[in-house]
């Protein structure tokens, strides 16, 4: 192998797949990237064994083809050192990988191309073309109520469901949960619900710009892979169950709360600065037209505001944590927001007056 590249043309893929690899596994080959420079060029490829990313970019300069895998993070390092504008030579020498740059030369050691674990070839069940900004916006609208590292495994993910015309995106913790949905151009005659895992969600929210170019999303038995123009991402799913949340919804509430968010997510943000740092729990007392905000911590710490709201009906005091209750409030992006509420025992379902895309539900919290 051996080809010669500007800094910028390599670097760009080489960051992309990183975000796959492992620095610290048990099998030494997964901390490495898999180079394969066929014709005019040249492939990177990431893998964890659970997620797999391929990002290619064209080589004007390739003097000999060739594969081979090299430290991940090394290449990636010595890439970034280098002065802006550089040209870099890629030299396989022997059981050796040389980089050279005017009069800097780096010698890292290879693993055999042959041993780099891929994940098994497979077709799409379903093939959605989607814009960028549509998935972006289905995953940033519910990615942050995932579980992490919860022992219902199936949780520590996000579920990804397909209904004939309709793509809806859900994740719950438990305690709370966000849902997302697009409506397709075309039906696909299809049904499918598949869970992608928590580091999948992450990695594509990381490698997805918010703008309009089209890619494609294909779902699997097992894998969903994302393939754009300038590279392929692959995901393993959570063989498990994903509980049924058209339950968890509230669908008979009593009481109906119009707020300003950006007031609303300014009180609370003021009033989780006294919470109990543990629980964060927030005591919300409605009465007609107003909201106050109440939190208090173990030092005998007291906050307190009251804000202006639409509201007729009979007080009612509930609490909750005011993490969840911010988080949902930074997602929505409308003037207004909708509080549907029944009791203080009872879950709220908040919306965004005019978006009917997304909708969040909150369990209480006794305080």
């Amino acid at each position: 192998m051996h080809l010669s590249i500007d800094k910028e043309t390599l670097l760009k893929p080489l960051q992309m797949v990183s975000g796959a690899i492992e620095r610290r596994h048990t099998l030494p080959i997964l901390s490495n990237v898999l180079l394969d420079v066929q014709q005019q060029q040249l492939s990177l490829t990431g893998t964890d064994l659970e997620i797999e990313m391929v990002a290619s970019v064209a080589v004007s300069q390739v003097h000999q083809p060739g594969r081979i895998t090299v430290p991940a993070k090394k290449l990636l390092d010595i890439c970034r050192s280098l002065p802006d504008g550089c040209q870099i030579e890629l030299t396989l020498v022997g059981e050796h990988f040389v980089i050279s740059s005017g009069k800097a030369k780096f010698t890292l050691t290879t693993l055999p191309a042959t041993e780099y674990p891929n994940l098994e070839s497979w077709q799409g069940e379903v093939n959605l073309q989607l814009s960028r900004a549509e998935l972006r916006r289905l995953l940033e609208e519910t990615a942050f109520s995932m579980a992490n590292q919860d022992v219902r495994y199936y949780l520590n993910g996000l579920l990804f469901e397909v209904d004939q015309q309709l793509v809806r995106t859900v994740a719950t913790d438990g305690h709370r949960l966000a849902m997302s949905q697009l409506q397709l151009n075309e039906a696909t005659q299809a049904q499918q619900q598949l869970i992608i895992p928590r580091k999948g969600v992450l990695e594509m929210l990381r490698l997805l710009p918010d703008d309009d170019g089209s890619l494609t999303l294909s779902l699997g038995a097992n894998h969903i892979r994302l393939v754009d123009a300038a590279f392929s991402f692959s995901s393993k799913l959570i063989d498990g169950r994903f509980p049924d949340y058209r339950r968890v919804i509230p669908r008979n509430s009593t009481k109906q709360v119009t707020a300003h968010r950006p007031v609303l997510k300014d009180a609370c943000t003021r009033a989780s600065i006294l919470s109990n740092e543990k629980y964060r729990g927030v005591r919300f007392n409605l009465a007609a037209n107003e909201l106050q905000i109440t939190a208090n911590n173990p030092e005998h710490e007291q906050a307190e505001e009251v804000i202006e709201v639409e509201y007729q009906g009979d007080t009612l005091e509930i609490g909750f944590n005011v993490g969840y209750v911010l988080d949902v409030l930074n997602s929505l992006n409308t003037d207004l927001v909708l509080l549907h509420l029944s009791d203080s025992n009872s879950s709220v379902l908040i919306e965004g007056v005019g978006n009917a895309q997304a909708s969040y539900v909150v369990m209480p919290m006794r305080l």
